[in-house]
């Protein structure tokens, strides 16, 4: 079922009690906990015991142009040449991996950035070459890219097509000019129309568009039109995500003032207008920043119990057999994560001298497991069925074992945001704005460097 938007609690009251810097957990532990002292022998293992259908994540960090928001690893340049250094890279990863990844599918891809539409035509073709060659990608397999719809023609949206990608994730944000101009993302509407209806015609099977709210000078009339072009949009999937404010870690947001962004309450507004006017169009609620139409698998996943969470958020893939390649990828694979390199000099000479380019990782041990699939579970489907899970995960005594949890639990309690008994814990519609402060109860890890996290709302 569909949440009842008119029961989620927007009291501004919560805003300073539960708004806590906390983790978007598309991970547990995050990638915080990811250290340099890790043996890459794990690697192998890892993949030699994950099952046989992984998914494919790539990471393109080039941009033309610098969006003032953005906290993605990203190189800012007009030398388009640099792309084909980075595919050399690229090709010499995928062969150190193939060995790997020999009697492995691939049956669910992604490019990422960045902006993977910075790569020309013959640029992607070499891309999808070089991944044919090296894996097994199933013929049915979802085949996803994120646009930038300043890069992308109408040439480079068939050739997209023909290449074999059948999922696309247009970024729009917000279409409000003065926004736009804020944060250094200007882009036409009839743009964006255009191309949200070219892919339609040329028979793309899932359409995304990225929303963030919490930008500079966003007022709730200016997102309400935004909110309502992109229903007459009727996209498949729309994002809705929180603008994460930490100038202090990414240099490109200390061009925005801090005067200009919404207060809390405002920024709270925004999001409720959004959920409230995608739910009433027919949306189902997935998770707590997707919205999907009732026959996309997101929301199949999600009424069949199966939804999951990995690096890439909401997905019914596994959570738990992703490969990262490129720049700063983190992948995830039976319990190991691992990330490379963050900067592309230290990529690119690991690669030279033929290693993986793997700065850092993490296995996780037994507590971490069950945490892991107890915060994903409560963050997918807001239930837990706590015998179901303490005899899945061999627990005698759930609630002596997570003492500590409910105790962090007893003010979420008190204000009708959690539900606990016995033998179940709900999240309530109240809270399920929450959700991320909720799961943070039984996070191990959470005090060691909390700061670095945005706001959960």
């Amino acid at each position: 079922m569909a949440p009842d938007t008119n029961k989620l609690q927007w009291d501004p009251k919560l805003i300073s009690k539960y708004n806590i810097n906390g983790p978007r957990y598309t991970s547990y532990p995050t990638a915080l906990a990811l250290s340099p002292d890790f043996a890459h022998t794990q690697i192998q293992t890892a993949i030699g015991q994950s099952s046989n259908a992984l998914s494919l994540y790539l990471h393109i960090p080039f941009c033309h142009k610098l969006c003032y928001y953005c906290g993605c690893n990203k190189v800012v340049t007009r030398h388009q040449h640099k792309a084909d250094i980075y595919l050399d890279a690229l090709a010499q990863e995928m062969a150190l991996y193939a060995p790997l990844l020999d009697s492995k599918r691939i049956n669910q891809l992604h490019l990422g950035g960045g902006t993977p539409t910075f790569l020309t035509e013959v640029q992607l073709s070499r891309l999808m070459a070089l991944l044919q060659q090296h894996f097994a990608v199933n013929t049915d397999a979802e085949i996803s890219i994120e646009i930038d719809p300043r890069s992308c023609s109408d040439d480079k949206l068939r050739h997209l097509r023909t290449l074999g990608f059948n999922r696309v994730s247009f970024g729009v944000q917000d279409l409000d000019e003065k926004v736009q101009i804020a944060i250094n993302r200007q882009q036409d509407t009839d743009l964006i129309r255009h191309q949200v209806a070219l892919s339609r015609e040329l028979g793309f099977s899932s359409i995304n568009l990225d929303l963030i709210y919490g930008l500079p000078f966003q007022q709730s009339a200016s997102f309400a039109e935004t909110v309502e072009e992109i229903i007459r949009l009727t996209p498949d999937r729309i994002s809705l995500f929180s603008y994460a404010h930490i100038p202090e870690r990414f240099a490109a947001q200390r061009k925005i003032a801090d005067s200009s962004l919404p207060d809390a309450p405002l920024k709270l507004e925004l999001m409720q207008l959004a959920i409230n006017r995608f739910v009433a169009t027919g949306y189902q609620f997935i998770g707590m920043d997707h919205f999907a139409r009732p026959g996309d698998a997101l929301a199949k996943a999600r009424q069949a119990g199966k939804l999951q969470r990995n690096f890439q958020g909401y997905t019914t893939a596994g959570q738990d057999a992703l490969i990262g390649l490129g720049v700063s990828s983190i992948s995830q694979v039976s319990g190991v994560l691992w990330q490379n390199s963050k900067n592309l000099p230290d990529y690119y000479s690991a690669i030279s001298a033929g290693t993986l380019p793997v700065e850092r990782g993490f296995s996780l041990n037994s507590d971490d497991k069950l945490r892991a699939a107890l915060i994903s579970q409560l963050i997918c489907h807001f239930e837990l069925d706590v015998e179901a899970f303490s005899e899945r995960w061999h627990i005698n005594g759930f609630w002596q074992y997570f003492a500590e949890a409910l105790e962090r639990l007893q003010p979420f309690m008190e204000d009708g945001l959690v539900e606990v008994y016995a033998g179940r814990i709900k999240v309530t519609e109240a809270g399920r704005l929450w959700v991320r402060s909720i799961c943070a109860c039984f996070d191990a890890y959470l005090t060691q460097g909390q700061q670095r996290y945005s706001k959960v709302v």
